[in-house]
């Protein structure tokens, strides 16, 4: 059974900085796929982020590029979500999700076999 646990959220300043973490259990993350998503209150869920199974190819939304990194530590089995001069519009429930590797996803979130529960971020104006 995978599980995905998040953390690092918090209440922070425009301009503030935040390093996420989704640490995983029972697979290693070298054999996922493994992406960030975030639902702001009243809107749909959005792909923010992801990093393959090889550790390679992120991908971010254009609203967030220069701002996030995305990285991992197999040795954690942890994959980070750095969030620099963060925005008002940032603030969301942010939550990690994966896909086994070779295994078709989509931006939609079809694909994504394992969730965590989520950690919130708030960004003050």
């Amino acid at each position: 059974q995978v599980q995905l646990v998040e953390s690092g959220g918090g209440l922070v300043q425009t301009g503030d900085s935040l390093r996420l973490s989704c640490l995983a259990s029972g697979r290693n993350i070298s054999t996922l796929t493994t992406a960030w998503f975030r639902q702001a209150p009243g809107k749909e869920r959005e792909f923010v982020s992801i990093i393959n199974w090889s550790g390679g190819s992120p991908w971010y939304r254009d609203s967030v590029k220069g701002r996030f990194t995305i990285s991992r530590d197999t040795i954690k089995n942890t994959v980070y979500l750095q969030m620099n001069s963060l925005k008002f519009e940032d603030t969301a429930v942010y939550s990690c999700a994966a896909a086994p590797s070779g295994t078709r996803w989509s931006r939609s979130g079809e694909g994504f076999d394992y969730w965590g529960k989520g950690t919130l971020v708030t960004v003050s104006s």
